[in-house]
């Protein structure tokens, strides 16, 4: 799809800009953006921007984007180099400064100058929770989908559902943001025949936590992925989500429907669940 087509599809165009990984800003940005759900809205991630020479390749880009779009992009941004930001703020873009929004009120209100300092957010005090996040992830990677069973006992949560109902991005976000380790399983036609949950979650039952959706939605997901199967078809997505769900009841599993959740919305609900239960 051209430059051009994009322009077409999309309202407006979001950047998140930083001199690390560009995370913070995307989470944050993507918070505020949730409340206004009818905007179309491309969304790209410009990280590591560390030097002044990228600092002017982001603002060739975002320049470049304001002129396909004939509107200008909004931005937000994480970066602590004063000069650097200076630079990307002369965009032609609606600029939002996280840091200076938050930072210098805090400043003012504990009394205390903060350090400016680059990619502090890793430095030696956190790197315990860094690492668990980095374990958390390789963890859900491993365990997607069913992979495997095996250290299933170190999981923090099961997620389990029809395929596309959305566990693999919630398993990841959790991983990411709180270093929760998440596994996932795929509920299949074979096991609702069989009327019975994989074999190697029944040792697991506590740690069960279930995902819906409704079938109109998944039959259009599926489409995107493979478009005019027997997968896709309403019919079976029909089949699937009320087999599913009828599952999770007899089994006595606690489960949402997605449809209408961000992920930040399912990943809190599941937190909330290992918390109850003193995981």
């Amino acid at each position: 799809m051209t430059d051009a087509v994009l322009a077409k599809t999309y309202d407006r165009t979001v950047f998140y800009v930083s001199d690390g990984t560009g995370i913070t800003a995307e989470t944050f940005g993507h918070s505020l953006l949730t409340q206004f759900g009818s905007a179309r809205l491309r969304e790209q991630r410009l990280p590591f921007i560390d030097s002044i020479d990228k600092a002017q390749e982001a603002v060739r880009r975002i320049n470049r984007q304001a002129q396909l779009d004939r509107q200008r992009p909004i931005v937000f941004s994480t970066l602590v180099d004063a000069p650097i930001n200076d630079i990307v703020r002369q965009a032609t873009c609606r600029f939002f400064d996280l840091f200076a929004s938050f930072v210098e009120p805090l400043e003012q209100e504990l009394g205390v100058k903060s350090s400016h300092t680059i990619g502090q957010s890793h430095t030696a005090s956190n790197i315990e929770a860094y690492g668990r996040r980095i374990a958390a992830i390789n963890y859900a990677l491993s365990h997607d989908d069913g992979q495997t069973d095996v250290d299933l006992e170190q999981a923090d949560v099961i997620l389990v559902g029809v395929s596309r109902s959305g566990k693999t991005p919630t398993s990841l976000y959790l991983a990411m943001q709180h270093g929760i380790k998440a596994a996932n399983y795929p509920l299949i036609p074979e096991d609702f025949e069989r009327q019975r949950l994989p074999e190697s979650l029944y040792r697991h039952r506590k740690k069960l936590f279930g995902l819906s959706i409704s079938p109109d939605r998944l039959a259009e997901v599926r489409q995107e992925r493979r478009p005019g199967s027997r997968y896709a078809s309403i019919d079976n997505c029909l089949y699937e989500v009320a087999a599913a769900e009828s599952m999770m009841r007899r089994e006595g599993i606690e489960w949402l429907s997605s449809t209408t959740k961000s992920i930040e919305e399912i990943a809190t609900t599941v937190l909330q669940k290992i918390e109850a239960r003193g995981g």
